[in-house]
């Protein structure tokens, strides 16, 4: 983990401060009217990773809890009592994610039970490196392993720690994301996909699940296998884009890759992206729960004291927009 973190650092301090360990209002509503979602089921050994959707408000919630039906997942099978269980939930035309971090606690006749740990927004590069809200309509994505993959723009990729807490992570690039090559399947770290917790899980836990997609097809590719993380400056020299050169390169050896029809992606009919009636501002929701961490320090309720000023949302929506344009690679 020192040689990882010398690489790309720690986890900075309000990236955790932005961690709550619940729903609150503001994410209740996001659930509410998302579309689509990524689902990660995850304990030693056992790595799973499917799609959800269907018209807004699919999923129900309080603050502790989740259900998901089994009929709006692609692929409920997977999940098991007890498991790690991690989740992205998107709004249509919003760049930033929800994610949502537990453990299942009851898998019924047509529902999945999740007690919430954590609860906290993901930035927009990978949305936005992949175009996903730009896309149209593809009535024929490839129907080969390798032509998908050279199409594929954005990647959810789903790890847990020994412990099955699990971590599901957007990857998101220009057209060829995914690289078949030497037997496995490389994709480059790239800002705005870097956490740690992905990092430290694949160094204790290698088994991973990822599902790929083409924005603007309703078919995605699964990929299974064992991840090892790599700095070697050949591999990060061939994902360079526009002269930036990635830290870091992850191979997923011992991969299989099927490709499956998404009815979830079908029933979100997420493109053309209609304008979107949610009305959630994500700035605003994130500076929310930033005030309401609970594990918070002196730093903390100093962040937390100066984010309650009246126009920081606005603020931080400007430095976000910022940071978009000239650190996107």
């Amino acid at each position: 983990m020192a040689d990882l973190e010398a690489v790309v650092g720690t986890t900075p301090d309000l990236m955790n401060l932005k961690v709550i360990d619940h729903l609150d209002d503001g994410a209740l509503r996001w659930i509410a009217a998302s579309p689509i979602m990524f689902a990660g089921f995850a304990s030693a050994g056992a790595v799973a990773v499917t799609l959800g959707g269907s018209e807004a408000g699919f999923a129900s919630a309080d603050a502790h809890r989740l259900r998901l039906p089994k009929a709006v997942l692609d692929d409920p099978a997977p999940a098991r009592p007890g498991q790690g269980f991690g989740s992205l939930f998107l709004l249509p035309g919003t760049v930033e994610m929800l994610r949502i971090n537990g453990r299942i606690t009851e898998v019924r006749d047509d529902e999945i039970c999740i007690e919430v740990e954590q609860c906290y927004g993901h930035c927009g590069k990978a949305l936005l490196r992949s175009e996903f809200w730009t896309a149209m309509p593809l009535a024929t994505p490839p129907q080969d392993v390798k032509g998908f993959a050279a199409e594929s723009r954005l990647m959810a990729l789903t790890t847990c720690d020994a412990a099955g807490r699990t971590d599901l992570s957007p990857k998101g690039d220009p057209a060829g994301l995914l690289r078949l090559d030497d037997g496995g399947a490389w994709f480059a770290d790239r800002p705005g996909n870097r956490r740690t917790d992905s990092f430290r899980n694949i160094l204790s836990q290698p088994r991973v699940a990822a599902a790929l997609l083409i924005p603007g097809a309703s078919s995605i590719a699964r990929l299974s296998g064992l991840a090892r993380i790599t700095s070697d400056v050949g591999k990060r020299t061939a994902f360079a884009v526009d002269g930036k050169v990635p830290a870091l390169v992850t191979v997923i050896d011992d991969v299989t890759i099927e490709l499956h029809d998404s009815p979830a992606l079908r029933r979100a009919k997420l493109w053309p992206l209609q304008p979107p009636t949610h009305g959630i501002d994500a700035a605003k929701l994130f500076v929310e729960h930033i005030k309401l961490n609970r594990n918070a320090g002196l730093g903390a309720r100093l962040t937390s004291a100066a984010l309650s000023v009246p126009g920081v949302s606005g603020l931080l929506k400007k430095g976000l927009d910022k940071e978009y344009k000239n650190n996107l690679y």
